[in-house]
């Protein structure tokens, strides 16, 4: 294990609401709170990401969703992976990237994701209003939640 955290904010850039995860991503990405944990922005996940997911101890994943309301979000755990989850890169699930990185590499970490209510997943560049001004406030939150002094950090 080389990093203790991982945070990976996922989604497409070019459907409105879709991009918050990777919006997310570049701001917590320069936060100085963060310092050595590892953020990376994307498109989707890959199983190329299992090696990344096997080298932390934690990954927080950040995605759209059609759960909360618009610019509001929820912070829990992944729901394990159906048997039989095909690996289409489209549809890969975060807990199969964690099995993945299990089976290959001997490690695991543990996985939380933070769901953001989405407005719009039409085609365009930008964030809805209401969840473009949702980002600072779910990256801070994310932030204090990797820095709490009771969290054990590796």
């Amino acid at each position: 294990m080389t990093d203790p955290v991982l945070v990976i904010g996922y989604g497409s850039t070019l459907r409105s609401d879709d991009g918050v995860g990777p919006a997310v991503a570049e701001r917590l990405a320069h936060d100085p709170r963060l310092e050595g944990v590892t953020v990376i922005s994307c498109h989707q996940l890959t199983p190329e990401m299992a090696l990344d997911f096997s080298r932390a101890r934690e990954v927080v994943l950040i995605d759209a969703s059609h759960g909360p309301p618009a610019g509001s979000f929820t912070i829990g755990s992944v729901t394990d992976a159906s048997p039989g989850t095909a690996l289409m890169t489209h549809h890969i699930d975060p807990s199969t990237i964690a099995e993945l990185a299990g089976e290959l590499y001997g490690s695991s970490p543990d996985l939380v994701v933070v769901r953001v209510g989405v407005a719009s997943l039409d085609v365009g560049d930008r964030l809805t209003p209401e969840v473009e001004a949702a980002v600072p406030r779910i990256a801070d939150t994310v932030a204090q939640l990797l820095t709490a002094p009771d969290r054990a950090r590796a």
